[in-house]
């Protein structure tokens, strides 16, 4: 499993979005396993593909789901106050909840890795000042 963003996600539906050959190309580098992503992410992902294709895009990341493509991280009330701290430490960034609940969850199952297309989470650090690897890279 890898950590993902809702970018990746959208991206990897809408076949008119500007990252999708990148983001399938990811995906087939990749070794075979299900998105693991947070519930804050699967909500931004579900409003983004609603605005761009309506309901039969929300249907597709539906079905991911159903087949087990998609993992959906349940957050610990613990991560939900790290989420918290993390969004008034990152104020200036900003860091939104989505951004935030994927570096607890990073914490919390010890992934690294992160598939995203945001270039600031380069700048966040884990509780241990490490960092993420986004995924593409630089």
């Amino acid at each position: 499993m890898i950590l993902t963003d809702a970018g990746p996600l959208v991206a990897s539906l809408d076949r008119l979005d500007n990252h999708y050959r990148a983001c399938a190309a990811v995906v087939a580098a990749l070794p075979r396993g299900p998105f693991l992503t947070t519930w804050p992410c699967f909500t931004e992902s579900m409003h983004l593909l609603h605005v761009r294709g309506g309901y039969r895009y929300q249907a597709a990341l539906w079905a991911m789901y159903s087949a087990g493509r998609v993992v959906l991280h349940d957050s610990t009330p613990d991560e939900a106050v790290r989420m918290a701290s993390l969004m008034e430490q990152y104020q200036d960034t900003p860091m939104d909840l989505a951004d935030a609940s994927l570096v607890a969850a990073a914490e919390s199952r010890s992934e690294r890795r992160l598939f995203t297309l945001d270039r600031h989470f380069w700048i966040y650090r884990l509780s241990d000042g490490s960092a993420l690897e986004p995924v593409p890279g630089r």
